[in-house]
């Protein structure tokens, strides 16, 4: 009986552990959420032919590559490798992005940039995500 009771505490005690793990990652890496939110805004339209969200968008995505990559990575990330070296990446290619863009580049250039952006970016998130 001693036993069957232990072992239900002990159930308890990890089921409560891993719901608090839970909870922490919702309060998730801030930045990565609004680089996100400006990549999918801008992306989705892009894929639908709309060039428009991009080209004035394309400085708010620099200073969101920006913040996020000077960010501090959550510790549940902080030994994955590689991600400084992809948020470093996003940055440059970010920032050449914004540079061609306001130099009235055409839109094939945009689609190639900002793809390679969108992928650049689910390495990072396909990275954080192994972890669990």
């Amino acid at each position: 009986e001693m036993n069957k009771s232990k072992s239900i505490f002990i159930l308890a005690v990890l089921l409560f552990a891993s719901g608090f793990a839970k909870a922490q990652e919702k309060a998730e890496w801030k930045q990565m959420i609004e680089f996100h939110r400006v990549m999918s805004q801008t992306f989705h339209p892009l894929e639908e032919g709309n060039y428009q969200p991009i080209r004035e968008r394309s400085g708010e995505m620099l200073d969101k590559a920006i913040a996020w990559k000077v960010s501090i990575i959550p510790a549940e990330f902080s030994n994955v490798k590689g991600i400084k070296k992809n948020l470093k990446q996003l940055v440059k290619k970010s920032a050449s992005l914004d540079k061609r863009i306001k130099a009235s580049c055409p839109d094939e250039e945009i689609k190639t940039g900002l793809t390679e952006l969108h992928d650049i970016f689910h390495n990072i998130i396909g990275m954080c995500s192994d972890e669990h």
